[in-house]
């Protein structure tokens, strides 16, 4: 059975006296009520941050990630922070591809495939994120944007380097835009998502692949999007810094 994962990002919020509180906070909820079987937890803090929610949660209990890394692993390149800094501040895993990072930073594939291998060349696992815009959802052409960005920054990898990722489907035109994703249509993804592993890896890495949703979720329509057969979890974005509510989503399979 393929893992669930619950992931808060919690993007450019809390200082590090907030971010290391609420951090305690989640780990006491999760102590008093721990998460279902074969569900993981984790949470991608900023840099400011990692050191001291490090150590402040078990890592058996709360993966800790990071937001980003550079495409490049050392060198000449101020205010970048590399895959290596990263493992050495006990970092497990790292997004790659978050679609603000696409459209605010002009992120493009070749760069992202190069921050994937960087992030498993240095033992943590990539969520690597992906998703049309709202042009192109209303254009028809959402699946093809969606191959596009898996063949050009994952796809190169081989099955075993594959096999350590976790997806996050983030249907960027439902996001802030007043239009919301039906759980028919995440599912409709993830399943067309999961058809393209097979055809590319085979059936086995397909089935054993975590494909997290990462649109507009929080515990009022979590428990319904998370019942969909190829959506194995959640990114979450604003919900994640409320922890108990945050809790709550981590219960909603």
């Amino acid at each position: 059975m393929r893992k669930r994962i619950v992931a808060g990002n919690w993007k450019m919020n809390t200082d590090v006296t907030a971010g290391t509180q609420l951090a305690a906070e989640l780990m006491t909820l999760l102590a008093e009520k721990p998460a279902p079987d074969n569900v993981g937890v984790a949470i991608a803090v900023p840099f400011t941050h990692i050191t001291e929610v490090a150590r402040c949660i078990d890592q058996k209990v709360i993966c800790l990630a990071a937001q980003n890394c550079s495409s490049e692993s050392a060198g000449a390149y101020t205010g970048e922070v590399s895959a290596t800094m990263l493992k050495s501040a006990s970092v497990m895993a790292v997004l790659v591809g978050h679609s603000e990072r696409r459209s605010y930073f002009h992120e493009d594939h070749p760069t992202l495939a190069r921050k994937v291998d960087q992030v498993l060349a240095n033992g943590m696992r990539p969520v690597f994120c992906f998703g049309e815009v709202l042009e192109e959802r209303e254009g028809g052409i959402q699946n093809r944007i969606v191959e596009a960005q898996l063949m050009e920054s994952v796809f190169h990898l081989s099955e075993t380097d594959f096999s350590k990722l976790i997806l996050a489907y983030e249907p960027v035109w439902a996001i802030g835009t007043g239009k919301v994703a039906s759980p028919e249509q995440a599912q409709e993804m993830h399943k067309y998502v999961r058809d393209l592993i097979a055809g590319r890896y085979g059936a086995a890495v397909a089935d054993g692949t975590t494909i997290l949703y990462g649109g507009s979720c929080k515990s009022s329509n979590a428990v319904e999007i998370f019942s969909k057969p190829d959506v194995d979890g959640g990114l979450i974005g604003g919900a994640s810094l409320d922890a108990p509510e945050f809790h709550r989503i981590i219960h909603s399979f």
